[in-house]
């Protein structure tokens, strides 16, 4: 009783401290159970106390350790400790959780553990571990444990590889672009802390990171341009940006990415000059339009190549211009050095060179200064500058070749003398007409040209020298002087000679084993020219063909030699024969050329052995037989030359055991055996087949002599040719009577001599004798009595004891080959006995398996004590055991153990009848048992039986078994060595299975992989390419350590995995690219390849194109990388494309990750040019002037042409032509040489006494195919000498003229007019009055030049009525003027006479327009009144128009009195005219018209201008688009088509038609429409519907429409119609009526379809509805709908409202001129009744009438307080704003303070909007009664007067407010009011403005 309370308080006390670990107590269900098993565990526990873990008085173990290697798999971590107060062995545990498998734990002690790390640790998967270990001492009951938390922190450390996100792979950057942020790439490392953190740097390639730097941000790199990039220095930039973790030792991780920085050009350089000659020098004596010097300039930018235009600034503008576009300079006015503003014959030109620009202004520009001297002239006697000229020339020089001076020779004569004088002529004596000079005329000063005129003479083989004489004379008739100057021309070689080799062809061999220096050839060339041109001068310069490399040229000698022997070049067997060209120069290796081929044979060396075909021979042969089954016949090949001995091939065995059981063909290589082979003697296994090995040689003659081997194997089947053969002549066998059926009684025995199975296999017969008693065992012999049979003598009939057997063997052969033998089997019965026999112990045997079948292992032996004991031995299987290796029992069904024995019962021998398999059994017990069988009959059975152990010994006869038929795994390339690839296992049943692993296969790929050998691990051993080797495919070979071994190999197929690490690789083609300007877009131009080692997407390209290079004009295919045109082209604006190609590869999976590579490529595509450009003329602008007597070899003018084609070429080559215009056949163009642009134009004969104005009509035409053809006009006036005189035009001879008496002096009298057929100053007409006697000369003054004859004293009709006056009309002409004379009578006319008068004062006329020539006559004039004078004498009237005809549109003969068109009318510009005809007798001078005193003459004609249909009709826009909603009606009239008409009545009057098919885009639900969906009104032109549109339906039409006139001219239009849904329209609430905003909504529909870059459609315009569906007249609702520009997609309501709010400040003055008050969806979305029941229906409509009851009390309230509020403000509205001190003035000013309407009541609450705003709308303002409570005793009105405009509003205005006043309102007050009206009206708009 005490122990069991010392029990309970242990248990107790455990329980209750709750410091110490507790124990788990496992529930029972049964209450019985758990009270049984209380009693237990009190009873345990009061005998056990609990373990705990020793952890040194911490509550959890923590153990840090580092991740990957650095803390190895297998390493010891910790070592857990623990102690229990019972001495108990502990065991310790981990209980199973996530992660657990990572340690294992060892117990080292009864209360130590090991904790071990069994797998690698990765701190980026997981970073801590929180486990559960365990502990018991084994007594705290199943499933109890102690608990202890144990913590594992993984640590890290930098095994990991800083990663970039997407980048920008590509950046552009324009020239000249500031310091700046280029673009942020981050890269992240998932280790932690230092080793986590990331910093940048730029990787230096080629310096290219000089402009650049990379700054580390916020953990990403800024990548920055630090310095102002240089297109003209660099435009690409590769840069390298390693992203490196901050780990401060150790392992160091970088990570790389490649940017492309594209410099984009920039327009910052100005043009540079790169042609400008400093100094030019051009004869003073030049012909205006000479080219005097070429500038050229390209631009700066090299990427922009921007056209440049040329112009002079300063110096010389007088003399000289420049051709705007190809930088000639020319002349433009006749040069003289004697001019003093010429600074001594220099002018110094500035040149100006622009850039034509489109985006820099000003454009860039530059300057350079170039010199041009003018050349004097002396006046001395003709002079050479040089005594005599020394000048050589080329053989075969061409005509007109100039020939060059020496020894400083100056080329020039001059003469001081002037005029004629200083003239003379150049010509040549005694060159018999091979040279001419030029010029050969001078004056004052000439620089000649010696050229050849006759090329025939000059050959430098037939004449060296030529000498002759210059002279220079003077053309004046009297006393001419001359100067003579020899010259002495040397006729100058040229080399016009070819080198020319001995042999057109050189053919000469070599031996394939030549060496270093060998002489391969001697080439020699000859050459007819002298000195260095002929053959001294001959280098043999090139060498060219396929191993033109290989080879060395003498330069000199001609002589070739090898330079470098050996290589697949000089290998015959690969190349027999070389083509090479020699090329052979003159002039030492720089002048003509010449080339010779080179054939170079390469004799054959015996360097190649024979090869045989195959690399082994297989035959079969049978036994005895003397031929193969099928010939055997080995075949060799030597690659040497064909017909020598060293391909001739010999035959030979020369190697194998049986070499001499066969011979060979030594020619054929045909073997044959010798004799028949015998199968038995060759050794072998039980197979029917066993191999012969040979070894045959070929053998070729070569010296030395070469040769290959080849095994032959050769298959020998065995036949069966021996018969079985017994072991013995005869058997006999003594057996009891009584032996029981299926006793064997004995065993024969034969053998076959055959070699191989089945021939040697025998079966059993017994042929006769048996008498059925015997039977025998076929297969192994065993002569059995039969089942059933009785052996009894007595029994038997006749009685025997003696049987006599014929057995017989038959082996396997088959059919007639089947071969037999027979013996003789006596067997005797005897009888038995009655003694039990006794055994002798078996003991124990061992054998060996797979024994031969019939081997007797055994004998059993019994003893008999009777005299003739009759013994028979048996197994007893029942008491028979066998065990396997492990000692386990095999029962009979797994294996028949018992099968494998034959007991021979009579004399106890144990066989083996079944081969034994050690790897089944090993054991086998079996029990014996004898019997005598001889015992008395009826006595107890005489048995006996022993056990006989048979150990079954281990033999080597399993191979090993690869766990797997074949091996096939993976691998990356690349991957590290170390890593485990695969294992394999090889199981082997024997006993020695300690396996050996070994690895076969080439040795290029074993020299990849390792193989442990002990444990079939497979690993890398060397860096694994995968585009190297994508399969590593190998045999797996185990090997046991059986003797002697055996082994099994199983394949191993390694797949290696492909990797992304091969850039793509651009082919190495050509990169430049020429394609014609007017190749169609589509067209390929080139096929650009790249490869890419990698495979699949990693090795698939896709190729890019940089888009700013390629500015439109080009793109890629990404798959083919066809470059293709996509533009149209032009050279013209850019001749030359700078394309940037991209090749990427895994573009489509890795691009955005960071994991494709790239390559770039630079192509120049150049554009060809066509001839897409005619030619712009420059000619003149003014009259060109030479005198009659112009020298027709002298240019008259130069003119020009431009042509914007290639001038490199005939497209921008022009030439000139006269096709036209008056005497253009007296002239001709000559083009000027070295300037394909310019002609001169040359007279083709004397003008003499051709003087006049020419128009000649110019062609520039270029050369290109087909041309181009420019026209122009250029004007030539040829002056002549002074040989015409004047000539009176008007007026004519004799002719009287009317001056009225009161005439003031001064009156202009009459203008005479007389022409000079001469032109300049010969043609200067002056006018004066010739002296005459009668004095009348001094009445009149005539003008000198302008002919103006006026009077010089006052006229007195009664003292002289006639003047007779004579005007003498001269020339200014030199050295004698010409002169002609003109009578005049001057009539004073009496101031009362009579005026001409019109009978009618107007006159209609219709003429009508485009007529070129219209006219009528005018009606006449009355002409004379009845009371005039008779002696007047009788004038002409003339008619002049003095008003209406500005424009000039209509003259009037002033004699005909025709009434005429100048040019055609168009009555669209002016359809009426009225004209002021004045009629006078004055028809000399045109009337000065004065209104108010020449009306009585004048005429008013009306001309109505007839209208032509000659306008077609024009649409207002080319493009119309409207809606319609899916809601629409149909035939609704929903837009309208509008085009205008210029002309009028029926020709203005336009229809309308539908042009072809109505086309449907995009649309849904339109499947079934038949008819056309729109219909056009001809009249019209309004578009109605021609369906009935329903939801769902989607999509746009459009069609065109035709606008017709009556006279069928036409124009078209484009018509877009979209279907919307009617909540896709957007309403815009204007405040205006729509009559106001109606006629510019067009303006409201443009600017917002400009801002919301869309298409705007209006879709309807009405009165505004407000929500309680009453209407608005002040406002407008206006539908519309966008529709997106692009893709024709109707907008929807949400995204019209964005683009909207997006863009309101764009917006806002729209808004604000048409006072847009809100933009919101078309329609408001009902509440559909269906979707409510019928329930919520009734209460829906309770709880909305208690609502509406409600809301209609608080509206009554608000109304009754919103009138006292009204009324309260209507006071305050009339309320005198300020008192004025001027009696009467009674008007209210209200003033606005801030330019808003003001709140002119401090009782008003609604802001500043007053009451009196909508006066006008809501005529508040009219009587009503007022209360007291809207006193105005409170009311305070703000007076301050601002400086801004105030409004006004007068109590006239009001007058039903006006208490005070009883007086009527004036105008002016009611004006007023409506002036007020219209300012309250302004006051709204600029509220809503202000909204």
């Amino acid at each position: 009783m005490n122990a069991w309370k010392r029990s309970l308080s242990a248990i107790f006390r455990f329980d209750l401290d709750l410091n110490r670990p507790r124990v788990r107590l496992k529930a029972v269900s049964s209450r019985c159970g758990q009270m049984l098993w209380l009693i237990l565990l009190f009873a345990v526990v009061a005998a056990n106390r609990p373990p705990r873990f020793l952890i040194d008085g911490q509550s959890e173990i923590v153990v840090r350790l580092k991740e990957g290697t650095d803390t190895p798999v297998g390493s010891l971590i910790y070592r857990l400790r623990g102690v229990d107060p019972d001495g108990d062995t502990l065991k310790f545990g981990i209980r199973d959780q996530l992660g657990s498998d990572i340690l294992r734990l060892e117990a080292i002690s009864s209360n130590e553990a090991n904790i071990y790390l069994v797998k690698e640790l990765d701190r980026e998967v997981r970073d801590e571990y929180s486990f559960v270990l365990t502990l018991t001492d084994g007594h705290l009951g199943e499933g109890n444990f102690i608990t202890q938390s144990f913590l594992l922190l993984v640590e890290d450390v930098n095994d990991n590889e800083p990663i970039f996100k997407p980048y920008p792979s590509a950046i552009t950057v324009k020239e000249g672009a500031p310091p700046s942020v280029l673009t942020t790439v981050e890269a992240t490392d998932l280790d932690e802390g230092a080793y986590g953190q990331v910093l940048y740097h730029l990787q230096e390639i080629d310096g290219d990171v000089e402009n650049f730097a990379v700054q580390t941000v916020n953990g990403k790199g800024v990548i920055r341009l630090i310095n102002r990039l240089d297109y003209e220095k660099k435009s690409l930039y590769q840069l390298r940006v390693l992203a490196v973790d901050r780990a401060n030792q150790g392992r160091v991780n970088t990570g790389t990415a490649a940017i492309l920085v594209k410099v984009q050009d920039e327009e910052d350089q100005p043009p540079e000059f790169v042609v400008a000659s400093p100094v030019t020098r051009i004869s003073e004596d030049a012909p205006i339009g000479t080219s005097v010097l070429e500038v050229r300039a390209i631009d700066g930018d090299r990427g922009i190549n921007n056209r440049i235009s040329y112009s002079i600034i300063s110096g010389g503008e007088d003399h000289f211009d420049i051709d705007s576009s190809s930088g000639v300079v020319y002349t433009i006015n006749q040069l003289d050095r004697e001019d003093p503003n010429n600074s001594n014959g220099a002018y110094i030109l500035e040149i100006l060179a622009t850039e034509e620009s489109r985006s820099v202004s000003p454009m860039p520009s530059a300057t350079t200064e170039v010199t041009v001297i003018v050349t004097d002239v002396n006046d001395e006697t003709p002079r050479f500058r040089s005594e005599r000229y020394i000048g050589e020339v080329l053989e075969n020089a061409q005509q007109n070749t100039p020939i060059t001076f020496l020894q400083d020779a100056i080329p020039e004569v001059f003469d001081y003398d002037q005029g004629k004088n200083g003239t003379f002529e150049l010509y040549l004596v005694g060159d018999n007409g091979v040279f001419d000079v030029t010029p050969f005329k001078g004056i004052n000063e000439a620089s000649f040209l010696i050229r050849v005129n006759d090329a025939s003479f000059l050959d430098y083989e037939s004449v060296t020298v030529m000498n002759f004489s210059l002279v220079a004379k003077e053309v004046v008739a009297k006393d001419p002087k001359m100067s003579v100057v020899p010259i002495m021309v040397h006729i100058k070689d040229e080399n016009d000679n070819f080198p020319e080799f001995t042999e057109t062809l050189y053919t000469v061999s070599i031996p394939e084993n030549c060496g270093v220096g060998t002489t391969v050839a001697w080439v020699q060339a000859l050459d007819q020219d002298s000195d260095n041109y002929g053959t001294r001068g001959i280098r043999y310069t090139n060498l060219g063909g396929s191993i033109a490399n290989l080879l060395n040229l003498n330069q000199i000698s001609g002589v070739i030699t090898v330079k470098q022997a050996g290589g697949d070049n000089f290998d015959r067997e690969l190349v027999s024969r070389h083509y090479l060209t020699v090329e052979a120069r003159d002039d030492l290796g720089r002048g003509n050329r010449n080339t010779a081929q080179l054939i170079i044979n390469i004799e054959d060396v015996n360097d190649n052995a024979p090869m045989f075909l195959g690399n082994k021979y297989e035959a079969r042969l049978l036994e005895n037989e003397r031929q193969f089954e099928n010939p055997l016949m080995l075949e060799a090949r030597d690659i040497d030359l064909n017909g020598t001995k060293n391909s001739h091939i010999e035959y030979s065995i020369v190697g194998g055991d049986y070499k001499s059981n066969f011979s060979i063909d030594p020619n054929l290589g045909i073997i044959t055996p010798v004799s028949g082979l015998d199968f038995e003697q060759i050794p072998g296994d039980n197979s029917n087949i066993r191999p012969i090995h040979l070894t045959v040689r070929a053998r070729d003659f070569g010296i030395p002599p070469l040769s290959s081997t080849v095994p032959v194997t050769i298959y020998v089947q065995d036949v069966n040719d021996h018969a079985p053969m017994f072991q013995q002549m005869l058997y006999k066998r003594s057996i009891p009577e009584d032996m029981p059926g299926g006793t064997s009684v004995l065993e024969v025995k034969a053998r076959d001599s055959d070699g191989s199975s089945p021939n040697n296999k025998i079966v059993y017969r017994i042929q006769r004798g048996a008498s059925d008693k015997f039977v025998i065992d076929s297969r192994t012999g065993v002569v059995s009595v039969a089942n059933g049979s009785s052996l009894d003598p007595d029994k038997t009939n006749p009685k025997s004891n003696r049987y006599t057997l014929t057995v017989v063997a038959l082996d396997g052969g088959i059919g007639d080959q089947q071969l037999s033998a027979a013996v003789l089997v006596n067997i005797t019965i005897v009888d038995v006995n009655n003694k039990p026999p006794v055994f002798v112990e078996p003991g124990t045997i061992t054998i060996k398996e797979n024994t031969q079948v019939g081997t007797i292992v055994y004998q059993a032996r019994a003893k008999d004590l009777d005299d003739q004991p009759v013994l028979r031995y048996s197994v007893d299987k029942k008491a028979s055991i066998a065990r396997d290796e492990d000692g386990i029992p095999v029962p009979v069904s797994e294996f028949d153990y018992l099968a494998l024995w034959d007991l021979n019962s009579v004399d106890g021998t144990l066989r083996v009848v079944r081969l034994l398999d050690r790897e089944k059994v090993e054991t086998i017990k079996l029990v014996l048992t004898v019997e005598d069988m001889a015992a008395i009959e009826g006595g107890p059975r005489q048995t006996a039986s022993a056990t006989l152990t048979v150990v079954v010994d281990d033999e080597n006869d399993n191979n090993p078994k690869f766990r797997k038929p074949f091996y096939k795994t993976s691998i990356p390339e690349n991957s590290k060595i170390g890593i485990n690839i695969a294992t394999v296992i090889a199981d082997d049943a024997d006993k020695n299975r300690s396996m050996t692993y070994f690895l076969e296969g080439p040795e290029d790929l074993l020299n990849l992989v390792h193989m442990e050998s002990k444990t079939g691990e497979i690993v890398v051993a060397n860096k694994i390419d995968h585009e190297q080797y994508p399969w590593i495919n190998l045999t797996v070979k185990a090997v046991d350590s059986g003797v002697p071994p055996r082994y099994s190999v199983a394949d191993m197929f390694i797949q290696v995995l492909d990797e992304n690490d091969n850039n793509p690789v651009f082919e190495s083609s050509t990169f430049e690219y020429r394609v014609r300007e007017d190749v169609e877009p589509g067209t390929t131009i080139a096929d650009i390849v790249a490869r890419d080692a990698d495979s699949g997407e990693y090795g698939k390209i896709t190729y890019l194109l940089d888009r700013i290079s390629t500015q439109g004009k080009f793109l890629i295919n990404p798959e083919t990388g066809a470059l293709t045109v996509s533009d149209w082209l032009d050279r013209e604006t850019q001749s030359t494309y700078n394309l940037v190609v991209e090749a990427w590869d895994n573009y489509q999976f890795g691009y955005l990750s960071g994991e494709s590579r790239n390559a770039f490529k630079q192509i120049v595509v150049y554009i060809e040019d066509v001839n897409d450009n005619p030619p712009i003329l420059h000619l003149p602008p003014e009259c060109t002037t030479i005198t009659e007597f112009h020298n027709h070899r002298e240019p008259i003018v130069a003119v020009s042409a431009t042509d914007a084609d290639d001038n490199n070429l005939p497209n921008g080559r022009v030439q000139f032509h006269l096709v036209g215009g008056k005497g253009y056949d007296l002239f001709r163009f000559e083009q000027i040489g070295g300037d394909a642009n310019t002609g001169r134009l040359y007279a083709r004969q004397s003008l003499k006494d051709r003087f006049g104005n020419y128009t000649l009509l110019v062609e520039a035409r270029d050369l290109g195919v087909p041309s181009n053809v420019a026209k122009g006009e250029l004007r030539l006036c040829v002056t002549d000498y002074n040989d015409h005189a004047p000539v009176f035009m008007h007026p004519p001879q004799n002719v009287t003229i009317k001056v009225p008496e009161n005439a003031t002096v001064g009156t202009t009298v009459v203008e005479v007019r007389a022409i000079d057929a001469d032109i300049g100053p010969n043609g200067a007409v002056r006018y004066r009055v010739r002296k005459d006697a009668a004095a009348a000369w001094r009445a009149f003054t005539v003008h000198a030049t302008s002919g103006a004859l006026r009077t010089t004293i006052p006229l007195d009709r009664d003292k002289q009525t006639v003047y007779q006056l004579r005007i003498e009309a001269y020339d200014l002409g030199l050295p004698t003027p010409l002169s002609s004379d003109l009578d005049l009578t001057i009539y004073v006319q009496n101031v009362d006479n009579y005026r001409p008068r019109f009978p009618n004062k107007n006159f209609h006329v219709n003429m009508t327009e485009n007529n070129r020539e219209e006219g009528v006559y005018l009606p006449s004039v009355i002409e004379r009144d009845a009371i005039d004078r008779g002696d007047e004498p009788v004038l002409p009237v003339c008619y002049y128009i003095v008003e209406g005809n500005q424009d000039g549109a209509f003259e009037l003969h002033r004699n005909t009195h025709k009434l005429s068109t100048t040019r055609p009318l168009d009555r669209e510009q002016q359809a009426n005219y009225t004209l002021t005809i004045l009629a006078t007798e004055d028809c000399i001078a045109t009337p000065n018209y004065q209104a108010d005193v020449d009306f009585v003459s004048t005429l008013v004609v009306h001309v109505t201008v007839n209208d032509v249909n000659d306008n077609a009709p024009k649409f207002v826009s080319k493009i119309f688009t409207g809606g319609i909603t899916t809601e629409a009606d149909f035939g609704i009239e929903f837009m309208q088509v509008k085009a205008i008409d210029f002309d009028e009545g029926d020709n203005a009057k336009i229809s309308y038609y539908l042009d072809g098919e109505v086309k449907e885009t995009l649309t849904e639900g339109l499947e079934n429409l038949a008819v056309s969906p729109f219909l056009v009104n001809i009249d019209t032109g309004a578009v109605s519907l021609n369906f009935d549109p329903q939801k769902g339906m989607k999509g746009y039409f459009d069609f065109k429409v035709i606008a017709n006139d009556t006279g069928g001219l036409q124009d078209e239009a484009h018509v877009f119609i979209y279907l919307l849904r009617e909540d896709q329209r957007v309403r815009f609430v204007l405040r205006a009526h729509p009559s106001e905003i109606r006629e510019k909504i067009h303006i409201f529909r443009s600017q917002l379809a400009k801002v919301a870059d869309s298409v705007v459609n209006i879709d309807d315009l009405r009165v505004h509805e407000n929500k309680d569906g009453s209407v608005d007249n002040t406002k407008t609702d206006l539908y519309l709908h966008l529709v997106n520009g692009e893709d024709h997609s109707v907008l929807e309501v949400d995204q019209v409202l964005r683009i909207v709010d997006k863009n309101i400040e764009q917006l806002d003055e729209l808004f604000k001129e048409f006072n847009v008050l809100d933009t919101q969806p078309a329609e408001y979305q009902p509440l559909l009744a269906d979707t409510l029941s019928s329930n919520q229906t009734v209460f829906w409509l309770v709880w909305t009438s208690l609502f509406l009851a409600v809301l209609l009390v608080l509206s009554i309230m608000m109304c009754l307080s919103q009138r006292a509020d009204y009324m309260r403000r209507l006071k305050a509205a009339t309320a005198t704003a300020y008192s004025s001190g001027t009696a009467g003035e009674s008007d209210m000013t209200i003033r606005s303070t801030t330019g808003r309407v003001p709140n002119t009541n401090k009782h008003s609450t609604k802001g500043s909007n007053p009451i009196w705003l909508h006066a006008y709308e809501n005529d508040w303002y009219k009587s009503d009664e007022q209360s007291e409570r809207d006193s105005l005793d409170e009311n305070a009105v703000d007076q301050d007067l601002s400086n801004e405009k105030p409004y006004f509003i007068t109590t006239g205005a009001f007058p039903s407010l006006d208490s005070n006043e009883t007086a009527p309102q004036t105008n002016e007050a009611k004006y007023n009011f409506y002036q007020q009206l219209e300012q309250m009206k302004n006051a709204k708009n600029m509220e809503t403005t202000e909204l």
